[in-house]
């Protein structure tokens, strides 16, 4: 596929690579900011559980990318000493080749996406949600976030795959997750209560300084993620 594509990558460190991996969310940042086709990119710490905590989970970390192709995504993953490092180091990795459908708002002043594809309403999808929450807010914020978390957690309606992640502890927080179709996601989003008064909380005591809402097309999926189970039309590379 032609043109803009985003990535995300998901690793999973035990032991002693969990300092190293920890170390990464600023040691990497040069090296990440040194390779041309990589026009936009973000280390992300997650949350404990499903990601939606105030205590941070130090086993997994992401890093979401915007390339300037599907090639250079491809082969800069599999082959840059960055990337390779961190696979190697993890003990479980997945990487999900994208394409954006849709995109609301900003992140740390920028809109990465700005080539889209058309969506299919039955195929399966990825949603990216993101904020910075306003510092006088952050009781209120973390007040009202874990009964929506515990609810998406219970959620198997279409629910693939989800988990919160972030650059900053407490204050800036993002959810990724995979859906059978943007159907299902649609439903929960808008027909379950928990979510529908956290939306309307969202705008009434104004938690967010920044936010963005991103629906993207699955093109490839490349993983050894234990649990994680995907059935569509995107390609999936399944590594034992």
């Amino acid at each position: 596929m032609r043109g803009q594509v985003a990535t995300i990558s998901f690793f999973y460190y035990q032991g002693r690579q969990k300092w190293w991996a920890f170390r990464q969310m600023k040691s990497a940042l040069p090296k990440l900011n040194k390779i041309e086709d990589l026009q936009f990119f973000k280390m992300l710490g997650s949350g404990g559980g499903n990601g939606f905590s105030i205590l941070p989970d130090l086993s997994i970390y992401a890093v979401l990318c915007v390339w300037k192709s599907l090639g250079a995504a491809e082969d800069i993953l599999n082959k840059d000493a960055s990337f390779c490092t961190m696979k190697l180091r993890a003990s479980h990795y997945l990487h999900v080749y994208m394409k954006a459908t849709r995109s609301k708002g900003a992140w740390s002043g920028k809109k990465p996406f700005d080539e889209f594809a058309e969506y299919q309403e039955e195929a399966p999808i990825a949603v990216l949600t993101r904020a910075s929450i306003a510092p006088n807010k952050l009781f209120s914020f973390w007040k009202n976030v874990p009964k929506v978390s515990q609810k998406l957690q219970a959620y198997d309606e279409g629910l693939i795959f989800s988990k919160g992640i972030g650059e900053l502890p407490v204050i800036q927080q993002a959810t990724f997750s995979i859906w059978q179709s943007r159907k299902k996601m649609v439903e929960y989003a808008y027909q379950g209560k928990k979510h529908q008064e956290m939306i309307r909380k969202t705008k009434e005591l104004q938690w967010y300084t920044e936010e963005m809402f991103v629906e993207f097309i699955l093109l490839k999926i490349d993983h050894q993620w234990p649990g994680f189970n995907f059935k569509g039309n995107a390609k999936v590379v399944h590594t034992k």
